[in-house]
C-alpha cells in the first residue's frame, strides 16, 4: 500500500462531463478524464482495507485495492494485468457499469467519498491500450469447436475464454454489427462505439470468427450448428421490453425505448430509414415513462435529435438522495441518480401513473396521467393507491423504457432441444450450468435482464463450465 493515509488528506475527484452547451451538440462521449497526476492520487486513497467489500460486491470479482495501489505507483501495465484477470472487457465496464464496487467502498459507507474505481479503471485500460500494452494473444488450438449464439457482452466473453483456451469458435449475430446491447443500447455519448470496434478487431485476430446478419434458426438450421460444433453456449439477451397496454397504445408516436435507441445507434453508423419508420424527436414534445437508465439515455438522445421539451415519470416513489435509510449496506442503495443527460434540460416526477395515450388521427397528441401513492398491504406487499388527481400532458412521442419482461429464447432453445433430442437434457437456467446435451446459456439468455457486468460474470462461468465439460473434468 502506497500512501495509507491518503484517503485522509485527499478528497474524491470526479472527471465530471464536458461543458452542458457543447456536448449536446453532438454525440461525443460526455464524460471527461482526470490527467495522470491526479489519477494516480485518486487510486492512491484506496485504504487496501482488511475485508475488501468492493471485491465481495463486483459481479466478476476484480481486485480492485490491488490495481489501485499499481495504478498510484505508476505500473500502468502490471494494473492492467492485474484487472484483465477477472474482467475481459474494462473499457466496456469502466464507461457503463453503475460501479457496485463503488456502493460497497468502506470510504463510501463511512465519509460518502468512494475510491472513483470505476474511472480509474477506465483510466488504466485505456492507458494499456495507449501504450501498447494490450497484444494479441495466440492460442493453441485443442481441435475442439463451441458455437456461441448472440455477440453482445456475455457471448463476447464466453468467446475470448473459449478462445484463449485453444477451441475453435464461431460467434453468430443476428444483427449487421457485433456487440448487443453495447451496440445497439447504449448511446454512443455514454460509449463510442470505436471502443467496440477496437476489442472486436482485436478478438478476429486472435480467431474468433464472427458471423454476423445470421439468426440461428432462421438463417441457419440449429440441428446444423449442433452437430458441427462440441457445444453450444445461448447468449441472446433479453429482449422484450415491458409493454404498456392502456388505450391508445396503438398510436403512431408511442414507442418502445430501444426503438429510438437503437435507430440512432445505427443512424450514426451511416444507414438511413424511410421517412415513415424514421424516430426523430426534432421540434417534438416528448415524454418518457419509466425513471431507470434507459429512460435517462432516451433523454439525452431526445435533447440531441431538437426535442423542444423532455419530460420523464416514474411509477415509485422518488428516493431520497445519498442515502436511503430503508436500503442500507450490504443491500443496492435506492437513491436519487441524476445522470448527465437529466443535466441537459428534462422535468422529472415521481408517484405517476400512465393511463391512457390520447391521440389524433391515429398520432399521438397527449398523455392522460394520475398521481398515485402507495401502501403496504396486509399481506406484506406494496400497493398503488389512485389519488384521482389526474391531468393531460402534450406529448408528441411517448417511450416505454420500463425495462424487459423475459429473455426471448423460446424458438431457438425449442429447435436446439429438437436438434438433440432429448428435452431433460437442456439446461438453460439462471445457473449457466452445463448439460449432457451439449448446450449451455449465460447472460440475460439465463438470468433475464439484468447489467453489463453480470452479463460478463456469466459468461465467465458458462465458459468455465464448458470447458469442464468438454475436458471431462
Amino acid at each position: 500500500m502506497g500512501n495509507p493515509k491518503a484517503f485522509l488528506t485527499i478528497h474524491r475527484q470526479e472527471a465530471g462531463y464536458r461543458p452542458l452547451s457543447e456536448r449536446i451538440t453532438d454525440f461525443g462521449e460526455v464524460e471527461q478524464t482526470l490527467n495522470s497526476h491526479d489519477r494516480r492520487l485518486q487510486a492512491s486513497r484506496c485504504m487496501d482495507c482488511g475485508v475488501p467489500f468492493c471485491h465481495w460486491a463486483c459481479p466478476i470479482g476484480n481486485l480492485q485495492p490491488e490495481w489501485q495501489d499499481l495504478l498510484y505507483k505508476g505500473k500502468v501495465k502490471e494494473a492492467y494485468e492485474v484487472l484483465e484477470s477477472t474482467c475481459d472487457f474494462p473499457e466496456f465496464t469502466g464507461r457503463v457499469c453503475p460501479a457496485l464496487c463503488e456502493k460497497s467502498c468502506v470510504l463510501k459507507l463511512s465519509a460518502d467519498e468512494p475510491i472513483t474505481i470505476r474511472e480509474n479503471e477506465a483510466s488504466i485500460v485505456e492507458a494499456a491500450f495507449r501504450e501498447g500494452y494490450i497484444t494479441r494473444h495466440y492460442p493453441v488450438r485443442n481441435g475442439k469447436k463451441v458455437a456461441v449464439i448472440g455477440a453482445g457482452p456475455a457471448g463476447l466473453v464466453v468467446a475470448n475464454q473459449l478462445n484463449r483456451k485453444g477451441y475453435e469458435v464461431t460467434v453468430y449475430e443476428k444483427h449487421k454489427e457485433v456487440g448487443g446491447l453495447l451496440r445497439y443500447g447504449i448511446p454512443n455519448f455514454k460509449l463510442n462505439k470505436n471502443i467496440i470496434d477496437r476489442r472486436i478487431d482485436l478478438l478476429k485476430q486472435e480467431g474468433i470468427n464472427f458471423v454476423t446478419s445470421t439468426e440461428v434458426g432462421k438463417d441457419i438450421p440449429a440441428k446444423e450448428i449442433v452437430e458441427s460444433n462440441d457445444a453450444v453456449c445461448v447468449c441472446i439477451g433479453a429482449e422484450v421490453p415491458r409493454d404498456l397496454p392502456i388505450d391508445g397504445r396503438e398510436l403512431k408516436g408511442v414507442h418502445f425505448a430501444l426503438e429510438l435507441l437503437s435507430q440512432q445507434n445505427q443512424i450514426l453508423e451511416g444507414e438511413t430509414f424511410d421517412k415513415d419508420q424514421l424516430i426523430n424527436a426534432k421540434g417534438k414534445k416528448v415524454l418518457i415513462i419509466g425513471g431507470g437508465d434507459t429512460g435517462s439515455d432516451c433523454i439525452g438522445t431526445s435533447v440531441r435529435q431538437g426535442a423542444i421539451s423532455v419530460a420523464q415519470i416514474e411509477i415509485l416513489p422518488k428516493p431520497p438522495a445519498h442515502d436511503n435509510p430503508s436500503t442500507p449496506w450490504p443491500m443496492y442503495p435506492q437513491v436519487l441518480k441524476t445522470t448527465s443527460s437529466h443535466e441537459e434540460g428534462c422535468e422529472r416526477r415521481w408517484n405517476i401513473n400512465s393511463c391512457r395515450f390520447i391521440g389524433e388521427n391515429g398520432q399521438l397528441k397527449a398523455v392522460e396521467i394520475e398521481e398515485i401513492s402507495w401502501e403496504k398491504g396486509e399481506d406484506g406487499r406494496m400497493k398503488m393507491i389512485p389519488s384521482g388527481k389526474k391531468e393531460i400532458v402534450e406529448a408528441d412521442l411517448a417511450f416505454l423504457a420500463m425495462g424487459f419482461v423475459h429473455p426471448q429464447q423460446e424458438g431457438i432453445v425449442e429447435q436446439l432441444e429438437l436438434a438433440v433430442d432429448n428435452r431433460k437434457n437442456i439446461a438453460i437456467d439462471a445457473q449457466a450450468a452445463a448439460s449432457t446435451a451439449k448446450v449451455f446459456a449465460a447472460g440475460d439468455a439465463a438470468t433475464g435482464a439484468s447489467l453489463v457486468v453480470r452479463a460478463m460474470a456469466g459468461g465467465r462461468k458458462a465458459a468455465e463450465e464448458i470447458d469442464a465439460f468438454l475436458s471431462n473434468k
